[in-house]
């Protein structure tokens, strides 16, 4: 073994280094949950731990950085100008996560993996179910995780990878392929004994089924104020599904899409559909999901077999 040689004259000095307080991103996570909920509390349902868990968390980083990131009343917890600071900080880590997560979700050779989906009630119950069983047989190395809502699910913070949904104005920020037009009609039980092609006027003495506001049709509201249908209606309820239902409890006459009605032998359709009333059925996606190649198996799959649908789906006319 060498022996190290020392010149002579001054001797070497030993130093100590500081070590730097490094911030984890579970330290910018405390404190962007603190400073978005206002409380811990609210920090701790977020996150998914104890109120002391982030309390003794928020203590070491405070202690760590001998800063005070957030002022402490009976209000809540409001953060000073460094926590405001290190909370910006957060939420631009945060956004850059989810954008490379984005970037590289599932970019593999052959369509695999799992595909979170949102779609509604109606369209699954009326549609998707028996697609989704043949694209699984198509492409069994893929799993469909879905979500049924009738919101729509934040894509940018990939709440979901995908969106199928109604829209004649889809979110500017999203990008996809209008499938098919869906046409609406007016629908009653058979049971009622009324003519189909009555025109709305004479349809207007029965009873009606409304959406509630939930369901956010602001078209089928317009429609059903300028034929005076508003004070017809004696239930109001906020899935396309329930109105169904409401239908075939012959509770009375309401407006629903062509694919979720005409199936029902108990229903019968009493109106052409209604060109106002049309919209379109939308595949959904955020941009930096373009490049995945499950996502483009399921788009290229769904535009294919609605176009085989495309007919049902815009509504039969009354001949």
């Amino acid at each position: 073994m060498q022996k190290r040689t020392v010149r002579k004259g001054k001797q070497p000095s030993i130093t100590t280094q500081k070590t730097r307080s490094y911030l984890a991103w579970n330290d910018f996570e405390i404190i962007l949950a603190i400073a978005t909920e206002g409380s811990l509390s609210g920090a701790s349902r977020v996150l998914g731990v104890s109120h002391a868990t982030v309390f003794r968390r928020l203590g070491e980083v405070e202690q760590r950085l001998g800063v005070t990131l957030f002022e402490r009343s009976r209000t809540g917890y409001r953060p000073t100008l460094a926590g405001e600071e290190l909370a910006d900080t957060a939420r631009i880590m945060d956004e850059a996560a989810l954008a490379a997560e984005r970037k590289v979700a599932g970019r593999d050779l052959e369509p695999s993996g799992e595909i979170y989906t949102t779609t509604t009630d109606s369209l699954l119950m009326g549609l998707l179910a028996p697609l989704f069983t043949q694209f699984q047989d198509k492409y069994p190395a893929i799993v469909l995780d879905v979500a049924v809502s009738n919101q729509l699910f934040n894509l940018t913070r990939r709440e979901a990878d995908v969106a199928i949904r109604p829209s004649n104005l889809p979110p500017d920020n999203l990008i996809g392929r209008r499938l098919a037009t869906i046409g609406q009609a007016v629908y009653g039980h058979r049971s009622l004994g009324l003519t189909p092609g009555a025109s709305i006027d004479t349809l207007a003495s029965q009873p009606w089924i409304g959406a509630g506001p939930r369901l956010q049709d602001s078209a089928l509201d317009q429609w059903m104020a300028r034929h005076e249908l508003k004070a017809a209606c004696i239930y109001r309820v906020d899935t396309l599904v329930s109105i169904l239902s409401a239908i075939r409890s012959r509770m009375g006459l309401a407006v629903l899409p062509c694919y979720l009605a005409d199936n029902d032998p108990e229903i019968i359709q009493l109106s052409d559909p209604i060109p106002e009333l049309e919209y379109g059925l939308w595949f959904l996606m955020h941009p930096d999901l373009r490049g995945v190649v499950k996502i483009h198996a399921l788009k290229d799959f769904l535009m294919e077999a609605v176009q085989m649908q495309k007919q049902r789906l815009a509504g039969p006319l009354l001949r």
